[in-house]
């Protein structure tokens, strides 16, 4: 374990992150967490002694995931409810639900997501990973709001990827309606997509003591490469800085989405992309292997993403200040 929080970094694990804190009076959730990141995160949040709510797109497997994290953990504060990201309604039920049973949250973590999909719409015509990644946690997020502003000082937590250097936002054609679709592409300006979010998100509501950060958790092997073949993974180890890719495990991977949660010292601070349980800075050149492009924290067009997210979901959230 680290001897002090300034020496975490990519090895970190979450269970060294959440080591000495008291989070006995944190209210989460973990969108996804029926497996991988997710329920890893969830459980280290589960293990400061954080109450936990678990998304999931199947109850049952959310279930098995909480009862395991009750059982290593024994807080007993661990829950499931179905939510489907890409289902409106399944959204505001969610946050229905939710709010009936809590007064307050402390702790969005925005962490479910697709990658690489083949081209496929949802029921409103919306392509799948921007649909999934981002406008499903923007629309989760905005019906929270008002438990977070109960709950503050609060975070919310944008799980994005390095990835997000493959586009940026296209906004011109965002769903790919007049352009070839490119499932890279398409994942890239999702992922950008997060990023931006939580920087918009953080400048409307962090007077109001609701703060966001974005972060890449590093290159895990989860169910979220489910879409992989084995040509894609030669095509992001090529695309990666030198052609070096280093994999993280689960609870490595994990450590940065509950450092941007429970991190002390990130306390106040907000619209910033994490990278290895750092303040990542904004990439120097193409060899790089850290930071964020520049157009993942553009204001002007993190405020154009709201607009046109509030748009898209029907919804105005948290009026400009």
């Amino acid at each position: 374990m680290p001897s002090d929080r300034s020496a975490f970094g990519a090895h970190t694990t979450a269970s060294e992150v959440v080591a000495g804190l008291d989070l006995s009076n944190v209210c989460a959730i973990v969108s996804g967490a029926s497996g991988g990141l997710g329920a890893e995160s969830a459980r280290a949040l589960a293990d400061g002694g954080a109450r936990v709510t678990i998304t999931a797109r199947d109850e049952a497997k959310g279930e098995v995931a909480a009862e395991a994290i009750r059982k290593s953990t024994g807080n007993d504060r661990v829950d499931v409810m179905a939510l489907e990201l890409t289902s409106p309604e399944s959204i505001r039920a969610f946050a229905k639900a939710f709010a009936s049973r809590h007064g307050r949250l402390n702790v969005l973590l925005c962490n479910a997501g697709v990658m690489a999909c083949p081209l496929e719409r949802t029921p409103q015509g919306w392509e799948m990973q921007f649909a999934t990644n981002h406008l499903g946690h923007f629309l989760l997020t905005g019906l929270l709001l008002p438990l977070l502003m109960e709950g503050a000082p609060s975070r919310v937590v944008s799980v994005s990827s390095r990835g997000h250097r493959f586009s940026p936002v296209v906004f011109e054609d965002i769903h790919f309606e007049r352009r070839p679709y490119d499932k890279w592409a398409a994942y890239g300006q999702a992922k950008t997509a997060n990023v931006l979010f939580a920087v918009e998100l953080d400048r409307r509501l962090a007077a109001r003591g609701v703060h966001a950060n974005a972060l890449h958790p590093g290159g895990i092997i989860t169910e979220l490469g489910r879409h992989l073949t084995q040509a894609d993974r030669e095509e992001l180890l090529s695309r990666a800085p030198g052609g070096k890719f280093e994999w993280k495990t689960p609870e490595q991977g994990a450590a940065t989405s509950v450092w941007a949660a429970t991190a002390p010292e990130l306390e106040g601070k907000g619209g910033l992309y994490l990278d290895d349980c750092r303040i990542a800075s904004e990439r120097t050149s193409e060899d790089d292997p850290s930071g964020y492009e520049g157009w993942a924290r553009d204001p002007e067009a993190a405020r154009r993403l709201w607009t046109v997210s509030e748009e898209h979901v029907g919804e105005r959230f948290a009026a400009d200040v």
